[in-house]
């Protein structure tokens, strides 16, 4: 089956991660007077941060699964999958050791922040996981899709079951996975959510992207069917609830974020796949192939991984928006360029990792 490369992903990439490093950068350092829904500014800043993560999310289970499926086709997916596995274990390796602070540990104070969990150990997670669910299914790729629709629908709608759960006489390292009590940023419920709706669409852009005006149709698709998820999502919940008396729909139309986001999600991917043909190898999509690396620079820079001394440390929310807003724009450019300049791909990272670990693989071979 012919496949074609899906170029506006590297710019919905680089849009998720230009957005997450102002989000971060302002949510840290903004003075919390400013934090106030009063401001129609800080409403509009805060309404678009929040479609960040969701977005990050939906992509890379797209961007993943769109590869498994395209090994498969060349009868190489064995390799792509124990490609998935590493990269997961080596998302979950880097999203611990961010939080690591070496001088306190040489201090001899070590405490557990280090365990919190944030996106990359969500995403590393998740990637494991649809690696399982792949193995399961991927002799019978319809299934494989209901699967996933089923698993992104189930996760959503359960929400309020999990919302504030709390987990005790579980150790911290798999009970922060699925509680914030400790101070996780991110749980594996309801994230791996938009990873399975994105393996779906995944599935969905492999079958038919070869297909005549399969754009034109999948992009009216994309805003037709998010705008409904944004505005009428809610209403057909409740609908639901009174059609069947289930009080579980009434609590996620009650608080019905998690699918308003998956429409956002759509949106975003609508107005980027319209526009594809202007973004291709442009500054936007070199960006986007730089996702992580870009991460692990802004975490160090903002959060002082390692040290200790980061901006944070130095300017916790004492901004006024003028401020935030110049070192934002700041920020994300120096991010950038010392990306560019260190980093030519996200495979910066995966090569530098494996440089590490490759003599230890020596010396299990001698042995």
């Amino acid at each position: 089956m012919q496949t074609n490369r899906l170029y506006f992903i590297d710019a919905v990439r680089a849009f998720a991660i230009l957005m997450m490093l102002q989000g971060h950068f302002i949510d840290t350092l903004l003075d919390p007077f400013y934090r106030n829904t009063a401001y129609t500014a800080y409403n509009v800043w805060s309404y678009f941060r929040g479609i960040t993560a969701p977005t990050f999310f939906t992509i890379s289970g797209l961007v993943f699964t769109y590869l498994l499926l395209r090994a498969n086709a060349k009868g190489d997916d064995k390799k792509r999958m124990k490609k998935g596995i590493f990269r997961g274990l080596l998302l979950l390796g880097i999203g611990y050791s961010l939080r690591v602070n070496l001088v306190s540990w040489f201090t001899g104070y070590f405490g557990t922040y280090f365990l919190v969990i944030d996106v990359l150990q969500c995403i590393g997670l998740s990637l494991i996981l649809l690696v399982c669910l792949y193995s399961l299914f991927k002799n019978h790729s319809y299934i494989f899709s209901i699967v996933l629709f089923c698993i992104g629908c189930v996760i959503f709608l359960s929400e309020p079951l999990y919302r504030d759960l709390e987990i005790t006489n579980v150790p911290l390292i798999f009970a922060n996975y699925m509680t914030k009590a400790n101070g996780s940023v991110f749980t594996i419920l309801p994230w791996f959510g938009y990873s399975a709706f994105g393996a779906f669409l995944s599935t969905v852009f492999f079958r038919h992207s070869h297909r005549s005006r399969f754009k034109q149709f999948t992009i009216a698709t994309f805003f037709v069917v998010g705008l409904l998820l944004i505005f009428a999502s809610t209403d057909f919940l409740y609908l639901l609830h009174s059609l069947t008396n289930f009080d579980l729909f009434y609590r996620c139309a009650d608080f019905n974020y998690l699918f308003i986001r998956m429409g956002n999600v759509l949106v975003i991917f609508g107005l980027f796949y319209t526009f594809e043909r202007y973004l291709k190898q442009s500054i936007i999509s070199r960006i986007g192939e730089k996702t992580l690396s870009m991460y692990v620079i802004h975490f160090i820079i903002l959060y002082g991984s390692f040290t200790g001394f980061g901006l944070k440390r130095f300017f916790n929310k004492s901004l006024d928006p003028t401020e935030a807003i110049v070192g934002a724009f700041f920020f994300v450019i120096v991010t950038c360029l010392v990306s560019f300049h260190y980093a030519k791909t996200n495979t910066f990272v995966y090569n530098m990792i494996g440089r590490i670990i490759s003599p230890f693989k020596k010396k299990k071979t001698v042995d």
